[in-house]
């Protein structure tokens, strides 16, 4: 493989891994965000059967559904992670025996 050819793999698995850091950190605090307002919601709403607090209600599962997708997310952020740097560190051991 030529030196270029393998510079450019390594370039474009940077760029990648960038990327997918900084999703996961968005991701993180989206999650954040959202337990905070799970929280205040929770803190807020009265014990009863009123049509708003039925709609806070209704709030929380929908906000308590995004954090799990997140979550979720984040796991898979984690492993396409640790592919793209194990890909990487084989693409320098490649560079560095060329």
């Amino acid at each position: 493989m030529s030196i270029s050819f393998t510079s450019s793999i390594i370039s474009r698995l940077k760029r990648d891994i960038a990327e997918i850091e900084r999703q996961i950190v968005q991701d993180k605090s989206k999650i954040a965000k959202i337990n905070a307002k799970i929280k205040q919601l929770q803190t807020d709403k009265p014990e009863g059967s009123s049509p708003a607090d039925q709609s806070k209600m209704t709030q929380i599962k929908k906000l308590s559904a995004q954090a799990v997708q997140l979550a979720e997310s984040q796991t898979g952020l984690a492993k396409q992670l640790s592919v793209k740097n194990a890909e990487l560190r084989l693409q320098l051991a490649k560079e560095k025996g060329i």
